[in-house]
């Protein structure tokens, strides 16, 4: 009954060439409205981010039989719009066309928002950006990030009128071949206009700097942005290494919780702490070792490797720049192991990892500290050449178990597509 009241509800509002868009994700940019509405017809204008939230939008057709066409469609469709995976909701706005035709993006100021197209955080280094600007007049901060849209960077200047001779020379342009790391081939430059006008730069760093005041502090960071990048043998730029694994968790099928990991890592070492968070819709963990050596027979062990059978809980790690995690000592999302047990009141941090449903099986609480010593006393992965986990591997878990189940494997992941047996 309500569903149909819904409905009739769309039907009874007045058409317009304008369509009022809302629970847009945040700050969704022009290029994702238009991927939405450009099947049904000729978008003449937008206007984005509106609202407490910033979650709404407006955008206008160019006749009214096309936004008819769209408000129609997904009346009537079983998929909803959506963007980035969010439910979007379309309505009939109650204007007939969009009055303020300047986006943020086109009222001039002092500060540049600059998309650089083509590369990653890292490819292009805040000296290059203020190499390329500082052409145009003295730039005064820097502050580069990134956001769904891609690597990007603010660029303060004096005033408007150079902000402006900058982005009229620049927009749609490439930055310099000679400049740019050998693996990037071009990149392109979209500029807008920045609705700041002051910068609120609080250190010197490799993803910020003020140019206007030589006293500011220098983020530890810095450093690592100034020095040049290590190269391996061949030839690739060679990530700066680290005593904390930052690990990437795709295709959760199954859950992973902070025993499983620590049942997983501590085949290579000594784990001290272990956080699991969520970021850009997918689950991440950091996994402290006391040294970079043991993080990094781990990270070369495991990399592209799956906690579960048939592909699921896929890992892919990096080093991160933390060194010393700041975690509660128990709790469902972290741990750490360097406090002693009688401290946090918690029992065996082996016991009870999360299984597949209808698993069921766990370990006897001296097996697993045993395969784990013995992993690390031979210096290598507990895996053999054939993927399988080697002598020094876990107990049987029972010859009934089927090799198409998914299994937790202590200290170690299978690689993925690989049938197993346990004898």
């Amino acid at each position: 009954m309500s569903t149909s009241g819904q409905t009739q509800f769309r039907y009874t509002q007045t058409p317009s060439k304008v369509l009022h868009l809302r629970n847009l994700p945040w700050e969704c940019v022009e290029e994702e409205l238009f991927e939405l509405c450009k099947p049904f017809g000729k978008i003449v204008n937008t206007k984005c981010n509106v609202g407490a939230n910033h979650n709404q939008a407006f955008v206008e057709f160019a006749e009214l039989n096309q936004a008819i066409n769209m408000v129609t469609y997904f009346a009537s469709s079983s998929e909803p719009a959506q963007v980035r995976g969010k439910t979007v909701y379309i309505q009939y706005s109650n204007r007939n066309e969009i009055v303020n035709n300047k986006t943020p993006g086109d009222v001039q100021g002092n500060v540049l928002l600059v998309t650089i197209e083509g590369v990653e955080a890292g490819d292009v280094s805040i000296d290059v950006i203020h190499l390329v600007f500082s052409a145009f007049g003295f730039v005064h901060k820097i502050a580069t990030f990134e956001k769904a849209a891609g690597f990007q960077a603010l660029i303060q200047f004096s005033d408007a009128e150079t902000a402006a001779s900058a982005r009229e020379a620049l927009d749609g342009r490439s930055i310099p071949r000679y400049l740019l790391p050998d693996h990037v081939s071009s990149c392109h430059l979209r500029i807008s206009y920045s609705a700041h006008m002051d910068l609120n730069i609080k250190f010197q760093s490799h993803r910020s700097r003020d140019y206007t005041n030589p006293y500011l502090p220098v983020n530890p960071t810095a450093i690592e942005g100034f020095a040049q990048p290590t190269v391996g043998p061949d030839g690739k730029k060679k990530e700066p290494e680290s005593n904390v694994l930052l690990a990437s968790i795709e295709n959760m099928q199954y859950a992973v919780t902070v025993d499983v990991l620590h049942t997983v890592f501590s085949a290579f070492g000594t784990v001290q702490k272990i956080a699991i968070f969520e970021k850009n819709g997918g689950t991440q963990a950091l996994i402290q070792y006391p040294d970079v050596t043991t993080a990094a027979v781990a990270k070369d062990a495991l990399e592209g490797h799956c906690i579960y059978d048939g592909g699921y809980c896929k890992l892919h790690l990096s080093y991160s720049r933390h060194t010393d995690l700041n975690v509660k000592a128990y709790s469902d999302k972290s741990r750490d192991y360097t406090i002693p047990v009688a401290a946090t009141g918690w029992q065996n941090p082996q016991a009870s990892p999360m299984f597949p449903p209808g698993m069921g099986q766990t370990y006897a609480p001296s097996s697993v500290p045993a395969y784990a010593a013995a992993a690390v006393h031979a210096g290598s992965s507990p895996f053999n050449q054939t993927g399988q986990i080697g002598p020094n591997g876990p107990p049987s878990m029972g010859a009934s178990q089927s090799s198409h189940q998914p299994n937790v494997r202590p200290g170690g992941a299978w690689p993925p597509g690989q049938p197993h047996y346990y004898g």
